[in-house]
């Protein structure tokens, strides 16, 4: 029965937050007298999380965060596991909730246009002209991402501006779709591409995630990476085979830990390619 499996819920919001560090120790005692797991991050500009318990305490949760009303109504990614997929919990604050170490660029202030999932799918689904972009890092695109998606092979988010500088001039009067897991990337990435000139710029409302939600999943190639010990889930939010190498973070496949580059808690074969490149 569902009431019975451990809830996640991840959710974000860019709002001013001058008392950040008063928020810190009470965000700690409700999330530990609840016996909740996973990570809160706080920062002057906002508020990020991913929680996993039970549902109970997770309602609970949600009541002690919406008595503030700067979180009220905070849109909500929900799925459910059999175990609990978050080690321990963390309360922490940062300087951003989502690094990209640009300070002007505040979406709080402005941000991209959303576009909902069903109608992103019917501009596939129609054949329109848009270009795909996705913000995410290698190691998730190569878990899956959607069809004719651009790849920027982005070591960490905060390549992204650089990124794009590579992108054709002529996308910049083009229509773009950007996505990222559940959306908060895109608030920055999306203000960023703005900025930069190109003028019509929409990002994914909800990311992967709510797409995956709202739609059957059509166009998508692949899982989704996932920032929790499940590490990948499909398109109807179950977790799949992958694993994590214990030693660099790469997600893995069941036919990657096959190899004989693969050994549990030491190496995998990413591993033992970066070990030849240093060497």
């Amino acid at each position: 029965m569902q009431s019975e499996k451990v809830v996640n819920i991840a959710g974000y919001r860019f709002v001013d937050l001058d008392d950040r560090d008063e928020l810190r120790q009470p965000f700690r005692y409700i999330c530990e007298k609840l016996k909740l797991k996973g990570t809160i991050l706080l920062s002057n500009n906002g508020i990020n999380f991913f929680l996993a318990g039970k549902q109970e305490s997770i309602d609970s949760f949600l009541k002690f965060l919406e008595a503030d009303k700067r979180f009220v109504g905070i849109p909500l990614k929900i799925s459910y596991t059999d175990y609990q997929p978050f080690r321990r919990m963390l309360v922490r604050l940062k300087k951003e909730i989502i690094a990209l170490g640009i300070d002007e660029i505040r979406p709080v202030e402005l941000t991209g246009e959303n576009i909902k999932p069903t109608e992103f799918k019917k501009i596939l689904d129609n054949d329109e002209e848009v270009i795909i972009l996705d913000t995410r890092n290698e190691y998730e695109t190569r878990v899956g991402l959607f069809e004719n998606a651009i790849d920027l092979n982005l070591s960490t988010f905060k390549d992204f501006p650089n990124a794009i500088l590579s992108l054709p001039d002529e996308y910049k009067k083009k229509q773009i779709v950007m996505y990222c897991t559940g959306g908060i990337r895109c608030e920055k990435a999306s203000l960023v591409m703005m900025n930069a000139g190109f003028e019509d710029v929409k990002q994914l409302e909800g990311g992967i995630l709510g797409y995956f939600e709202e739609t059957d999943g059509s166009y998508w190639k692949g899982d989704c990476f996932v920032f929790d010990q499940r590490v990948a889930v499909d398109t109807e939010l179950n977790e799949t085979e992958y694993s994590m190498c214990f030693a660099c973070r790469e997600p893995l496949t069941k036919e990657q830990r096959k190899s004989s580059d693969y050994k549990l808690n030491f190496y995998c074969p990413y591993c033992v390619e970066k070990n030849k490149k240093n060497d």
